[in-house]
């Protein structure tokens, strides 16, 4: 489908190129194909009411979108319209992390008792705020639990008995990470969002991600899809803007993407934060965890992207072997992460070796595999993977 007539300028400044092309990288009309062979069967399958995938490679960007922004109809999805994240929130939040110890105001191997006096001495605070952003801290929930509001939630964590001992296992938890998040914007004194944005969100140049979607977008903030198809959006919880609850337009996300790939062309703090993310800190599985992201080796396969995708893997323990610095593991060839919420699906891809990466979000909470089937499927006919 054509982009909405108003967003064309937006749409050309996306298409334009950011660095020279190498003489190997697919000529548009080629990765345009790739994605609407990929993309066209994964609307039929799911029902999405609308969908868009960014491309970068080698420094040139395309950008497909396909539908409309609320189920039943609304408006065209285009360059503009404004996606729920889910947990592609937890990369951001991970790369505030990093910031605020490459800057030396909040060290990973810092513990929260250290920022929050009522968790001294309490089982939680055994593990350090590393091991809180890559889920091997505490065996935490995946979910904050319901009655645990604000107010309480370090009560709640005080009294948290843990099932293993730090760095021993990880089990994927909103409030896990969440917990490091939040005990950045308490050290620096400053609410998480606005930090967020000034250490982060601005320095990448992502004007159009949003915790809270701006009036001036608000008709451009998509409708997600419920399970009886009706349109809905994301719910607040506790922590849910470290964990789950970001907003961005396909191309914001598709920057943030790009800034995986080339690191090195961003200012010292924020550049050294990104490379901390990407560092590999456990191996689970076929996969590495990264501060937000998920790392695989060269030679990974979408079978084990899939596994890491999984229902299993969101909701169940599982043994965690630390890596030294110097393993080649820690440094993975592959980063990716998905993010859903009750009426989205978003996932995200980054191959720095190959300066390539993709996004793809869309406005129904379509199956984790699937997501990554069609972002194989592209980077695959592109000879990304």
């Amino acid at each position: 489908m054509s982009p909405h007539p108003t967003r064309r300028a937006a749409l050309a400044a996306l298409a334009a190129p950011l660095l020279p092309a190498c003489a190997t990288t697919p000529p548009p009309a080629a990765v345009a194909a790739a994605v609407d062979r990929a993309v066209r069967p994964l609307l039929a399958e799911h029902a999405i009411p609308g969908l868009a995938v960014g491309v970068t490679l080698d420094g040139r960007r395309h950008l497909a979108c396909h539908g409309v922004t609320a189920p039943g109809g609304w408006r065209p999805v285009s360059p503009a319209t404004v996606f729920e994240l889910g947990s592609l929130s937890k990369p951001c939040t991970a790369t505030l992390l990093a910031w605020a110890h490459v800057t030396q105001q909040l060290s990973l191997d810092a513990h929260p008792g250290e920022v929050f006096p009522i968790l001294r001495g309490s089982a939680v605070d055994r593990a350090t705020l590393r091991q809180f952003a890559t889920y091997t801290a505490a065996g935490l929930p995946l979910q904050v639990p319901d009655g645990v509001t604000e107010a309480r939630l370090l009560d709640w964590l005080r009294g948290w008995s843990p099932p293993s001992a730090p760095g021993t296992a990880r089990r994927y938890s909103n409030p896990s990470i969440g917990l490091a998040g939040l005990a950045v914007a308490q050290r620096l004194g400053r609410p998480f969002p606005a930090l967020l944005r000034e250490a982060v969100l601005a320095p990448l140049g992502l004007a159009h991600t949003h915790v809270d979607v701006p009036a001036a977008a608000a008709d451009d903030h998509a409708w997600g899809t419920g399970p009886a198809g009706q349109r809905i959006r994301v719910n607040p919880g506790v922590l849910d803007v470290q964990a789950y609850g970001l907003k961005a337009t396909p191309g914001d996300l598709l920057r943030f993407v790009e800034a995986q790939l080339q690191p090195q062309a961003l200012p010292a703090p924020l550049a050294e934060a990104i490379r901390l993310t990407q560092r590999g800190w456990d191996r689970v599985g076929a996969m590495v965890q990264c501060l937000g992201w998920e790392g695989f080796g060269p030679a990974a396969t979408r079978e084990d992207l899939v596994a890491a995708t999984s229902a299993a893997m969101a909701l169940e323990p599982h043994p965690a072997t630390p890596l030294a610095a110097d393993d080649p593991a820690a440094r993975p060839a592959l980063l990716h992460k998905t993010g859903s919420t009750n009426g989205f699906g978003a996932y995200a891809i980054a191959v720095p070796g190959r300066r390539a990466g993709l996004v793809l979000l869309a406005n129904r909470n379509i199956p984790n595999a699937a997501r990554v089937q069609a972002a194989w499927t592209v980077l695959r006919e592109l000879g990304v993977v």
